[in-house]
């Protein structure tokens, strides 16, 4: 069986990522962030069968022996592991620095080193800023209008340089706006899906106006291991997205119609991002993923919207979520 690391395998799309890497027969290794309290994140969520069939190593991308270690013996990386929450990058830069780019650092290194097979270094949309044309191909312009995603333009570009200066076979994924089961609620869907869950009438959100374009976690996850099977991928930046776009008012009007909620929509400033650093437009062309791999997304927004909010109101999983509380 391929062996294959994950990084951020405990995270959202990482664990979902884990489980279908398992379920395709793949030999996987799960990098966790370590904790004295021996949780494994959302795998401790997934099914025994999967648990058991995984190579757990609990670690830190920060640090370049441990990630050394986790990599011996692994063909294929996915490399999910980073600080992801914007409003958190404002006043803790230093971290994104050190988890977005020194991670990635460190895993570019020791794949380098061991001669690792193929990495996929995952990228986002936020890289792009507002949108200066739409659809979004992979030639748009960079702009890091916050912490967050200036570090993640910094580790695309070690990934390249990698590629360009060492001939380390990296394809750079650039998953838009996912959404779906597990997901935090730093996220507009979760957010929006646990307060109206928890009894809300009245829903905290910060700015309405903005457009994503937003992709089911299973879609993502068969787009990232479609880039680990192309070879044509190496080197290339490639969008993960669905190809349309909605604004967030119409995405919580329609989350709140197929809940059966009547709702009032409350601005929170807490929940504004700096004006120049907001996103205002995200569209994802996703011709390049479809010409290089064969694979197009499949599933439409209400019918992903559906699965989640189904997900979400088992007791089980909306007990693990605080709605009363902003998730920065």
């Amino acid at each position: 069986m391929t062996k294959v690391l994950v990084t951020g395998a405990d995270g959202f799309i990482g664990s979902h990522l884990t489980e279908e890497l398992i379920k395709q027969g793949y030999d996987v290794r799960a990098f966790v962030y370590y904790n004295s309290f021996n949780s494994w994140g959302w795998l401790d969520s997934v099914s025994e069968d999967v648990r058991n069939s995984l190579d757990v190593f609990a670690g830190d991308v920060r640090d370049p022996n441990g990630v050394r270690q986790a990599m011996q013996g692994c063909d294929i990386v996915f490399h999910l592991a980073a600080l992801i929450a914007i409003p958190y990058s404002y006043h803790s830069p230093d971290m994104y620095v050190d988890t977005n780019v020194k991670g990635t650092l460190n895993i570019l290194q020791a794949a380098k080193d061991l001669g690792v097979s193929h990495v996929i270094h995952t990228s986002t949309s936020e890289v792009y800023g507002t949108a200066q044309f739409v659809p979004i191909t992979e030639e748009h312009p960079l702009q890091g209008q916050s912490p967050y995603s200036a570090t993640k333009i910094a580790a695309d570009q070690l990934a390249y340089s990698y590629y360009s200066s060492f001939d380390t076979p990296v394809s750079i994924c650039r998953p838009f706006n996912t959404y779906g089961p597990r997901q935090s609620a730093r996220a507009i869907i979760p957010t929006v899906i646990t307060q109206i869950a928890t009894g809300k009438k009245e829903i905290k959100l910060g700015a309405l106006h903005p457009t994503r374009d937003f992709n089911y976690v299973t879609d993502t996850v068969e787009g990232f291991i479609s880039i680990s099977k192309s070879d044509q991928t190496y080197g290339q930046f490639v969008n993960c997205c669905s190809n349309y776009e909605i604004s967030i008012e119409d995405t919580v009007k329609l989350i709140a119609q197929l809940m059966d909620a009547d709702i009032k929509i409350l601005t929170d400033e807490v929940r504004m991002r700096p004006e120049k650093s907001e996103v205002e437009r995200l569209w994802g062309d996703n011709f390049k993923l479809e010409k290089l791999t064969g694979f197009k997304p499949k599933t439409a927004l209400q019918d992903g919207l559906e699965r989640t909010i189904s997900w979400f109101l088992k007791q089980d999983n909306l007990s693990k979520y605080k709605a009363n509380i902003y998730n920065v």
